[in-house]
């Protein structure tokens, strides 16, 4: 056959399989076996689903019977660390005692979503109402667990949202079949991210269900933030969710062609126990969220009372064709900062603006009183996604000369953040390939944890490694070692990545797999890159939600943000955020020393070229990053534009701490000819 016909042949039969859907009738039969599999069992018999009792969870009463329709009362806690926010979900659902509802963007199946997993079934079988919504494309890997869970028990229930070619999993040629026939579709994902207990106490933010979201990866961990929320905005929380439940695009899994086949053919199959690569690690957070004394520490003492909270949530009706009409998150974060006097301070892992947002910055700088813009977010060194690093990289200029932008870009390795990780071997000196072995070599000769070079700030001196604030990378890892795999955590593996780390550009989850992956750096060591999606205006109103303030966020994903208008709440979350940018961990980027002739001349071109949609081929970009430097004559940090500025800080290169190569140059590449991907970044 000739060769096109025969790619036209295959091309034909992928679309076949592909689209190829369950009948009416076997949707509905593999329903009715799902629903037969299903426990009925209920191992309690209290009116309250033998709740553990728990203060955290006691905050949401309290709230509700302090408050007024006048005067309404909230409790908030700020949750910064990750193994933090990991207890307070545990906690939360042990103590729920009629429904919890989840929603989420991404639901993997290692250890943190796991033990999440196993807490949620344990709540079912005591009966307590569970429902778990997670978006198609960041949902759970295997089809048998999906098939699992459906037939799991009678008080659990999940979904999948927007499932694109009618199946809970697509393979690469798959997603590039949807890609061309239905590329709107697939990029309009559910980025929504909610848990809710009892329609009490509610927890939305940053944070997916995956290791590296609560510090317990060893590789890559996220820098991110939720807000856990006590009091009468938890039922408007419930109700959105329950508008995202009942929609068409919510769809039970045993009705999805794949998983309904399994079913079909082999019945529902037996959920394996869990098996977890660090069960120590596990076990200590089990035992974390039902010790009252860890819940009070780590988590009522942070607790700020507050009045009014809003929680604004786009709806699936973002998702029909007049979409801009429906972007609510996106309308009232802009009209929050349209209103600033004095200060806004953003923090997002992503700076890619879209044209509405870039209009909005431009207007407020040009105001006679216009206020001070702070923007935190990652450098390329530390960032999850390089494409749309290289893009905001393009920008640069216009961010800091037309927006008035004071940009401070996350360190892979930061001295003082609140990341819990006890890291084997980080941040060692570029060693080269014969040194990397013989690290490597040494690594495996020593007992795991012994002596372990850790980041500034990243455990207490004199810790226990294995308590769960650092239990990560000081367990060691048997399974692996049987089956003569290498040990990921030795230095030689540091520096490989299994995927994408977040999966949060739909376009760009089944690119080649280095395609987007962290780039290299000069230094081994757990890398942190930025993931909070924060806002504080004029140091009065404190915003934390899931909108990366991007084209995305307007556009194609739904997104949910907690607005909280208190100066104590926002004063809070303000100095949460003045840490990450403060010298230790944030380089400030600032304009380039001019050149001593044709300066001007120089700038002309570059603005020219950053203007063209492709061809962008000026190889000196406007700005720089640069390194505080203390002295006598420097004693604190300065903003870009201070006087004193160029004497306080040095510049160290447009990518500092990468390991120039490839990276290096594809991340101007995509600068020159990637504009065309703004609109989905």
């Amino acid at each position: 056959m000739n060769p096109v016909l025969r790619g036209l042949a295959a091309l034909l039969a992928l679309s076949l399989a592909a689209c190829a859907s369950l009948s009416p009738a076997q949707r509905d039969r593999a329903t009715a076996i799902a629903a037969a599999a299903r426990s009925t069992q209920i191992d309690c018999a209290g009116a309250d689903a033998c709740a553990q009792p728990s203060a955290l969870y006691a905050l949401g009463p309290q709230a509700v019977a302090e408050s007024t329709e006048q005067q309404p009362r909230h409790y908030t806690v700020i949750l910064d660390r990750g193994p933090d926010a990991l207890l307070a979900r545990i906690n939360l659902i042990r103590s729920a005692r009629h429904t919890l509802d989840l929603q989420t963007y991404i639901f993997e199946e290692d250890d943190a979503a796991r033990l999440v997993l196993d807490e949620l079934l344990a709540a079912a079988r005591r009966g307590v109402r569970v429902r778990l919504l997670i978006d198609q494309l960041a949902a759970m890997r295997h089809v048998d667990t999906l098939a699992a869970l459906a037939g799991a028990h009678v008080d659990f229930e999940i979904k999948l949202y927007n499932p694109v070619l009618h199946r809970a999993r697509i393979t690469y040629p798959q997603y590039a079949l949807a890609a061309a026939c239905c590329w709107r579709r697939l990029n309009q994902r559910m980025h929504t991210k909610l848990l809710l207990a009892d329609g009490r106490v509610g927890i939305s933010g940053g944070r997916n269900y995956q290791d590296d979201y609560y510090d317990w990866d060893d590789e890559y961990n996220f820098r991110d933030r939720d807000v856990l929320v006590a009091g009468p905005v938890a039922q408007v929380m419930g109700t959105d969710f329950q508008v995202f439940w009942s929609d068409r695009r919510s769809v039970p899994v045993e009705r999805l062609a794949d998983v309904g086949k399994r079913i079909l053919e082999q019945g529902v199959p037996a959920l394996p126990p869990s098996h977890f690569e660090r069960p120590q690690r596990a076990q200590a957070m089990r035992d974390a969220a039902a010790d009252p004394q860890q819940i009070r520490e780590r988590l009522l003492s942070q607790v700020i009372a507050v009045g009014a909270v809003r929680y604004i949530s786009d709806t699936p009706d973002k998702h029909r064709e007049d979409a801009e009409a429906n972007a609510l998150a996106s309308d009232s974060l802009r009209n929050l900062i349209a209103n600033a006097r004095d200060e806004v301070m953003v923090q997002t892992p992503y700076l890619v603006l879209s044209k509405s947002a870039q209009d909005l910055f431009r207007t407020l700088h040009a105001r006679p009183d216009r206020p001070r813009v702070i923007v935190s977010t990652n450098s390329l060194a530390s960032t999850d996604a390089f494409i749309a690093y290289a893009l905001s990289y393009k920008y640069k200029r216009r961010y800091l000369r037309e927006f008035g932008f004071n940009i401070y870009e996350y360190k892979p390795f930061p001295a003082d953040a609140p990341i819990d990780i006890a890291a084997t071997g980080a941040q060692l000196p570029d060693l080269g390939l014969a040194g990397l072995a013989e690290a490597d070599a040494a690594a495996q000769a020593e007992p795991a944890g012994a002596d372990a070079a850790t980041p500034r700030g990243a455990i207490a001196e004199g810790a226990d490694p294995n308590e769960i604030r650092g239990a990560g990378l000081a367990e060691s890892r048997p399974r692996r070692a049987e089956r003569g795999e290498p040990d990921r955590s030795s230095v030689l593996y540091r520096q490989r990545y299994r995927q994408p780390l977040t999966q949060e550009y739909a376009a760009m989850r089944y690119a080649r797999r280095r395609t987007n992956e962290p780039v290299p750096l000069k230094r081994a060591g757990v890398r942190i890159g930025m993931h909070a999606k924060s806002m504080v205006i004029d140091g009065r109103i404190g915003v934390i939600g899931t909108h990366n303030f991007d084209p995305r966020g307007d556009h194609y994903n739904t997104e949910s943000t907690v607005v909280i208008d208190d100066a104590t709440f926002a004063q809070a979350l303000a100095a949460s955020i003045r840490r990450d940018i403060a010298p230790e961990n944030s380089w400030v980027i600032a304009r380039r020393d001019k050149p001593p002739i044709f300066s001007g001349l120089e700038y002309s071109i570059a603005k020219i070229s950053e203007h063209l949609p492709i061809f962008d081929l000026w190889p000196v970009r406007y700005a720089t990053s640069y390194e505080f430097v203390p002295g006598p004559d420097c004693p604190h940090p300065l903003y870009r534009t201070d006087p004193g500025f160029r004497a306080c800080y040095k510049p160290v290169g447009d990518f500092p701490e990468v390991n120039l190569g490839v990276k290096s140059l594809t991340t101007r590449m995509f600068t020159a000819f990637g504009a065309g991907l703004a609109p989905i970044l």
